[in-house]
């Protein structure tokens, strides 16, 4: 055999051998590249969360996780040219083959270098960044603590913060001038023109102000209010009223008529003292005939039916009627404004105040997608306010879908008022649920209404299976999202106000939208059952279902007198919250109370100027479950000793109503009735002479609150019998003159508030024996001259609230300590609060 036959047999064999352990590797090759496509499928999207997690890596990190992210991408495209390669194509197989192998050394160094160095560091950087956590934690703790401490005892605490919070925020937009919330040249134009209109109207002229809701129609009523020009012209006599969809006509009567005689500081519910009522004007004698100028503002208005006779009261000599509402009432006025949307630039400012905090967009941020989401809510302030607090921190991703649903919508205007209410759901879509759910709560209120802020709390509570501090964060998440307004009651001053002296208004379009939310499913299956406004009779919806079992948890309802047969028969097995809201002086309580056996929160209110006779109380002894009730401008009916007594029963709120004797010892043993009660509130009760003897037997009381009673005298000697109390207001209280030695022998006593007592002629002596006191407010109790010299004992002592004139006298006594805060509080005259 030749040597060239012995080298070609020679390298035909090793070809073959070539040929068949390629065509091996290309078999293995297919299998590995199946095994590697699910091992790069899996691997991917935890690359892409951690690359856009929002968490910024560092510069090398970074890099490093680019590229593998795209050598695997390149691995999952290789891995399918290999599995679509015909395996007898030996050459394309040898190359991808080797890809292959290459491809299969880094994704291994890389798990066994880089990524392991990675875990180690991130394991150095979480132990490092849990103790700062950890410390931060422990810090949060005791401020929530504080907070929560503050809260009970009638600090300013969560609550007091976010009111403060408000309050610099339109300190800060009257500061800015053309500026962040409610100036700039479309309002400053919008002002300028309804002056002009004022001026130009005749005695007794109608003024109008119109516009889509959630225009701003309020906030330039308010800012042609305050005009220096407006109130020179009218001598600073400017009246604001808001009539709403359900207004009560003669109270509005009654307070336009008061304020035109003169009598501006009286509410239509108290006495008015007679001199006062004989009117006479400024510079006239009797024969005069000319009245004061004054400027009525009707705000809110809805009908012309509630218009007509507002405007009939208030066309007397002297006086100018501005209209605002989203008509336009040509019958009365004589010329209206049309409320114009805001400019680019206005919408741009607003928006960047609520979403970032500032006038303009932050560097960082997407300007493009801020700017789409802008123009999207097409110039309405209410909408960029809103839209723009949710969107606040929030990832990019949750302001692309903002942005997509916004522009799913169509053109603001009255006529798609249901794609308004669309496109302001998305201020609510990324709460969390529970803060979602206590805002739908709130559609269960009448519009243009001050919600008590321990109202919305006790039901919160009793509904959503929170606490109080739950509640109060919730509260100040939706005052921070712009979604409700938290209002300070003017008697409260400072920023040392309880919760008590706190209330919630919200926007009637944030009201419609709750509303809405509630209204999607079919009736009996609603969640809440809510009557949107006063109707004189019950909705018609209602009584065609009433054959089957509503599954409402809250049901609100607002009508006005009620009798027994005017109350359809229904069930309520779920529910656990009655709103009852109307307008009467006689109302008969629902007899379907008695079908519901879960009823945990009962509170019902009476809009009408007298206090209304409640009947159908009996009802009462079915509530085994009721933990709650609020009684507002109702005569408190008996409870005889043969009620069911309500084991459940822990807060009892009565507000401008009638006691009479019906908590008189002789009549009702309160602890036999109410053996749990830790919560009692007696305000704005003129006819309360001296507390009832028997509220000292209720053992259990925590909380005790008699405020504005101004006919109170005294209080009971036993009061030293309420041994479990930790709270006692007697705000406002002016004929009373002496406080009952035994307040000195509460000893859990957390809480003193005897402020403007003002005929209150000194303190207990023995003052120094409440050994847990922490706070006492004594404002304006102008008697009250000296400090007892045993003050000194009180050791956990923190906070006093006092007049200047007394502030020595507790300085000396608190003298060695230096954590006893002494405030000299602003006098305040005020008696803006009787118009609420």
């Amino acid at each position: 055999m030749a040597v060239t036959d012995f080298f070609a047999g020679e390298i035909a064999t090793e070809l073959l051998k070539q040929l068949v352990q390629t065509t091996r590797k290309s078999c293995l090759s297919k299998e590995r590249a199946l095994q590697l496509t699910r091992i790069i499928e899996d691997l991917q999207p935890i690359i892409r969360e951690i690359q856009y997690s929002g968490v910024e890596l560092l510069g090398h990190r970074q890099t490093q996780l680019d590229h593998f992210s795209r050598t695997l991408t390149d691995g999952l495209e290789l891995s399918r040219k290999v599995l679509g390669t015909n395996r007898w194509n030996l050459y394309k197989n040898l190359q991808l083959t080797r890809k292959m192998e290459k491809l299969d050394k880094k994704i291994n160094h890389f798990i066994q270098v880089p990524m392991q160095a990675h875990t180690l560091a991130d394991v150095h950087h979480m132990r490092v960044e849990t103790g700062e956590r950890l410390d931060r934690i422990e810090g949060s703790a005791r401020r929530l603590e504080q907070s929560l401490s503050e809260m009970r005892i009638g600090g300013g605490g969560w609550v007091g913060e976010a009111l403060k919070q408000r309050e610099e925020t339109e300190a800060e937009s009257d500061a800015f001038g053309s500026g962040v919330l409610s100036f700039g040249p479309s309002v400053e134009v919008g002002r300028r023109k309804v002056r002009e209109m004022i001026r130009d109207s005749k005695d007794m002229g109608v003024i109008g102000i119109c516009g889509i809701g959630g225009s701003g129609k309020t906030t330039l009523a308010k800012e042609v209010a305050k005009d220096d020009a407006i109130r020179n012209d009218f001598n600073g006599r400017v009246l604001f009223q808001t009539v709403s969809q359900s207004p009560n006509i003669d109270v509005l009567k009654k307070q336009i008529k008061a304020y035109i005689m003169g009598n501006e500081g009286v509410s239509p519910f108290d006495r008015v003292p007679q001199w006062n009522m004989q009117w006479r004007p400024e510079g006239i004698d009797n024969l005069g005939a000319t009245r004061r100028k004054t400027l009525i503002v009707l705000d809110d208005v809805w009908s012309f039916s509630d218009l007509e006779p507002l405007v009939a009261i208030s066309r007397t000599p002297g006086c100018t009627t501005l209209v605002v509402s989203r008509f336009k009432f040509p019958e009365v006025t004589t010329d209206t404004y049309e409320v114009e949307l805001l400019r680019e630039q206005e919408a741009m400012t607003l928006f960047c105040h609520s979403a970032f905090g500032q006038k303009s967009i932050p560097p960082g941020a997407d300007k493009d997608l801020v700017k789409q989401v802008v123009n999207e809510c097409k110039g309405l302030p209410l909408a960029l306010k809103v839209i723009g607090a949710s969107l606040r921190d929030q990832l990019p991703m949750f302001w692309v879908s903002a942005r997509k649903r916004l522009a799913r919508g169509e053109p603001i205007s009255d006529s798609h008022g249901s794609k308004l209410l669309d496109r302001m759901a998305i201020s609510v879509e990324h709460l969390k649920k529970k803060v979602k759910e206590c805002f739908s709560d709130l559609g269960s209120f009448p519009e243009d209404t001050k919600i008590p802020l321990d109202v919305l709390i006790n039901m919160w509570v009793e509904i959503h299976d929170i606490d109080e501090e739950e509640g109060f964060a919730i509260v100040v998440e939706l005052s921070n999202k712009n979604l409700i307004t938290l209002v300070k009651d003017v008697r409260a001053g400072e920023i040392y106000s309880s919760y008590f002296e706190v209330s919630v208004t919200q926007h009637d379009v944030l009201r419609d939208l709750a509303l809405h939310l509630n209204n999607q499913e079919e009736v009996n299956k609603r969640k809440r059952l809510l009557m949107p406004r006063r109707e004189n009779e019950f909705p018609k919806e209602w009584e065609r279902n009433s054959g089957i079992p509503f599954d409402a948890q809250i049901v609100s309802v607002h009508t006005g007198k009620m009798d027994e047969m005017d109350w359809p028969r229904m069930e309520f097995p779920k529910a656990e919250v009655l709103i009852l809201n109307f307008s009467s002086d006689s109302y008969f309580l629902p007899p379907f109370i008695e079908n519901m056996p879960k009823l945990r929160a009962l509170i019902v209110i009476n809009h009408s100027t007298s206090n209304a006779v409640l009947r159908n109380f009996s009802v009462f002894s079915s509530l085994t479950k009721l933990r709650s009730l609020w009684l507002e401008r109702v005569c408190v009916p008996h409870l005889s000793e043969s009620t069911t007594p309500l084991n459940d029963m822990r807060k009892v709120f009565l507000v401008l109503c009638k006691i009479n004797d019906s908590l008189d010892p002789s009549i009702v043993n309160l602890p036999q009735i109410f053996p749990r009660l830790s919560e009692l509130t007696i305000d704005h009760c003129d006819d309360l002479l001296e507390l009832p003897s028997s509220i000292c037997l209720a053992q259990s009381l925590k909380s005790l609150s008699i405020t504005n009673c101004h006919s109170l005298q005294s209080l009971p000697a036993d009061l030293h019998n309420l041994s479990s109390l930790e709270i006692l207001r007697m705000y406002a209280c002016p004929n009373l003159r002496t406080l009952p030695p035994g307040i000195c022998q509460l000893g859990c006593l957390k809480y003193l508030d005897i402020s403007q007592c003002v005929n209150l002629m000194d303190l207990p002596k023995e003052i120094g024996n409440l050994e847990k006191l922490e706070k006492i407010d004594m404002r304006e109790c102008a008697q009250i001259r000296g400090v007892p010299r045993s003050a000194s004992l009180m050791k956990t002592l923190k906070t006093v609230i006092c007049d200047e004139e007394v502030s020595w006298g507790w300085k000396d006594a608190v003298k060695p300590r230096e954590d006893v805060l002494v405030q000299v509080a602003d006098k305040c005259f005020s008696l803006d609060w009787l118009d609420d």
